[in-house]
C-alpha cells in the first residue's frame, strides 16, 4: 500500500502541533478553574500546544475556561472544538454551535473543527459543504471528524470532492485495551494523509492502575465507562501493564500513553486528567523512549483485533 505523508497541523504562527494533545473535558467539571489553569500551565511547560474541547463539554464551561487560559499565547496554540453530538450534522446546527463555541473561546477562528459523531440522517455532502464554507469564511482552519468508522470517513472524503475539501484530522478512541482503530482507522489515516488524535489512551484511567488499588474515577462513577471498560481481559491487561511499569521503574500511565503514540501511523494521543499531579505521568510520556522491544512487550498484554479481511489464510 502506498502511504501519503501524515498531515502536519500547525498553530496560526506556523508552530507544528505537539506530539500529544490535551483534552479539556474535565475543565469546569471534575477540575475547577484553578486546577484547569494548573494543568494548562503544566502542558505548556512540557511543550504541548494542542488543546481539545467541545461545545457540549461541561455545559460550555470547558470552552469558557480554555478561552481565558489561551489569550496570551493564542497564535502559538492549536485549538480544537467539536459540534454536532446533539442536533445533527446539518449546516445550521454546526454553524450555530460553532458560533457559540467561538464566543466562549473568545476566538474569531477555531483551528480544528470536528463533527463530533456520525449522523446517519444528514447527507454528508451538506456537512462537507458547510466545512468548506466555514474555511472560506475564515471561521475554521482544519476539518475534523470524531467517532467515525473508516468507511464513514471515506464517505466524507468522497462527499467533499465537489467542494474541494477533505478530512484533515480524525479523533478515534485508541488504547491498549481499545485497539479496534488498528484494523482500518489508523491504516486509513496513514494512507489518506489524515492526522489522528486518538482519545482515551489511558482507557478511562484503567491503565493507570488506580482501579486495581481501589481508586475511583469515571469507570466507578459512570455507567457508560463501566460498561466500556468492563471486560475482564481489560483489567488483566491493566494489571500486567502495572507490573511491567514497576519492572521498568516508571508509571503505567507513562507506558500506556507512550505506547499509543508509538503506533506507525504516528497518532497524537489526547491526554487528560483532573489535576496537575494526576497529569504528570502522562506528560512524562512525551520524553519516554519507546523501543521496538518494549512496544512489542506492551502490545502482547492485550488481544490484537482481527484483521479487516476474511482471507485469513493469506495473512502472515
Amino acid at each position: 500500500m502506498t502511504q501519503t505523508a501524515r498531515k502536519i497541523l500547525t498553530a496560526p504562527d506556523g508552530t507544528p502541533a505537539s506530539r500529544f494533545a490535551f483534552g479539556t473535558m474535565q475543565f469546569g467539571g471534575r477540575a475547577d478553574e484553578a486546577q484547569s489553569a494548573d494543568m494548562h500551565a503544566a502542558c505548556r511547560a512540557a511543550g504541548i500546544n494542542h488543546f481539545d474541547t467541545a461545545w457540549l463539554y461541561t455545559n460550555g464551561r470547558s470552552e469558557q475556561i480554555l478561552g481565558r487560559l489561551i489569550k496570551e499565547e493564542r497564535e502559538q496554540l492549536l485549538i480544537a472544538t467539536k459540534a454536532g453530538y446533539t442536533g445533527g450534522a446539518g449546516a445550521a446546527n454546526l454553524r450555530a454551535q460553532l458560533d457559540e463555541s467561538r464566543r466562549r473561546l473568545g476566538l474569531d477562528t477555531v483551528d480544528v473543527f470536528y463533527l463530533h459523531r456520525f449522523d446517519a440522517d444528514t447527507d454528508l455532502r451538506e456537512t462537507m459543504d458547510c466545512f468548506a464554507a466555514l474555511k472560506d469564511e475564515g471561521a475554521i482552519r482544519y476539518t475534523g471528524l470524531s467517532n467515525f468508522a473508516a468507511w464513514q470517513v471515506m464517505k466524507a472524503q468522497m462527499a467533499g470532492l465537489a467542494s474541494g475539501i477533505g478530512v484533515d484530522i480524525l479523533q478515534p478512541m485508541y488504547s491498549l485495551v481499545k485497539r479496534q482503530a488498528e484494523v482500518e482507522i489508523l491504516p486509513m489515516c496513514a494512507d489518506q494523509g489524515i492526522a489522528a488524535a486518538p482519545y482515551s489512551p489511558l482507557g478511562g484511567g484503567l491503565l493507570t492502575g488506580k482501579y486495581a488499588r481501589g481508586g475511583s474515577g469515571r469507570i466507578t462513577e459512570d455507567d457508560g465507562y463501566r460498561t466500556r471498560y468492563g471486560p475482564a481481559f481489560m483489567h488483566e491487561a491493566a494489571q500486567r501493564l502495572a507490573a511491567l511499569a514497576a519492572e521498568r521503574g516508571t508509571d503505567p500511565a507513562t507506558l500506556a500513553a507512550a505506547w499509543a503514540a508509538a503506533h506507525p501511523a504516528a497518532p497524537m494521543p489526547i491526554i487528560s486528567a483532573r489535576n496537575a499531579e494526576q497529569l504528570q505521568p502522562s506528560l512524562a510520556a512525551l520524553d519516554f523512549g519507546m523501543d521496538a522491544e518494549l512496544y512489542s512487550a506492551i502490545e502482547a498484554l492485550s488481544p490484537r483485533p482481527a484483521p479487516a479481511t476474511d482471507r485469513l489464510e493469506e495473512q502472515d
